[in-house]
């Protein structure tokens, strides 16, 4: 080869360097500014949810259930699959992680997307409170006849769902929702045929859901402790006590730890009796039982259910 024909092949292959280097400052600079454009509009998302969250909590007027749903035109999700998506979320990682941006990415959308559908975290949480309260909703044609019955099995699949969204009982509150009111619709038919009046029914329905949910709630405080605590802090414990019932200051907890080998002992028993998984349920009849014993005393005492009780299971 002459060097004529070097000096021609080195300058083509220098132009091809150059025009690849050309094409490749080309893409890079494409995706330097798809990747500027994507961040902004995340980050500005972002800055707008933490923007409406600062606002004060909006009143019944401005609540997402005062809106309808975004016709089947433009609806490429439903707010039963953002209620969801927002669930498995907040039930892998807590409510914490839930934001506008990792749900519309589980939904496969962008963040500003999903404000189509929601305008605030605010209004999310809003649908994750009325999805779990389809959970409590007993099927249609599957609610008990009789009060008693009827009650008890709304207060165990109130816990049950709690139980399955641990998070949800130290929640911001929300405005009720839709099945929110079918609960306390279905909750009122529990009790429709009592002969009584309406301020004592909802006295009723206000005493199981009191208990059904101030006992989810010490449920869930206590597994936290539980996983906080180690052999060595129930060891510190029972010392503890031990130091304690020393002093004679402490006769019913003296005896309390008489009962068992050691005060340890004692307190793992303790321990399994909060745990046991009937003590719900058995807390629930016993308040039945005084329901229906205030009934009673009352002149109700007539109808056939008042004293029948389920046999516990």
């Amino acid at each position: 080869m002459s060097q004529e024909d070097l000096r021609a092949a080195a300058k083509e292959a220098a132009a091809e360097v150059r025009a690849a280097a050309k094409e490749a400052a080309a893409d890079v600079k494409a995706a330097a500014t798809a990747y500027a454009r994507e961040l902004t509009e995340a980050r500005l998302a972002e800055a707008t949810e933490n923007l409406r969250l600062r606002r004060p909590v909006a009143d019944a007027e401005s609540s997402i259930w005062m809106r309808p749903a975004p016709g089947a035109r433009r609806a490429r999700l439903t707010r039963e699959e953002i209620a969801q998506a927002a669930l498995a979320l907040a039930d892998a990682e807590g409510l914490e992680a839930v934001s506008m941006r990792r749900v519309a990415s589980m939904l496969g959308v962008g963040t500003m997307s999903l404000y189509h559908y929601v305008r605030t975290k605010a209004e999310l949480i809003e649908l994750m409170g009325d999805a779990m309260m389809a959970e409590v909703l007993i099927p249609p044609g599957e609610l008990p006849p009789d009060w008693r019955s009827a009650l008890r099995a709304i207060a165990i699949r109130t816990v049950a769902t709690f139980r399955a969204h641990p998070w949800a009982i130290e929640g911001p509150p929300s405005t009720p929702g839709p099945n929110s009111l079918r609960h306390f619709d279905q909750c009122l038919e529990a009790v429709a045929a009592l002969p009584i009046d309406m301020p004592t029914r909802i006295e009723i329905i206000a005493m199981l859901d009191d208990y059904a949910f101030g006992f989810a709630l010490r449920e869930a405080q206590d597994e936290l402790e539980r996983a906080a605590q180690g052999e060595s802090t129930l060891g510190a414990i029972a010392d503890y006590m031990d130091s304690q019932l020393a002093t004679g200051l402490f006769p019913q907890l003296e005896a309390f730890a008489r009962d068992a080998p050691s005060t340890r002992a004692a307190i793992e028993q303790l321990d399994q009796l909060m745990h046991d998984k009937d003590r719900f349920t058995r807390g629930v009849d016993n308040l039945l039982d005084g329901i229906a014993l205030d009934l009673e005393r009352r002149g109700v005492a007539a109808l056939p259910d008042v004293a029948a009780r389920p046999a516990r299971g």
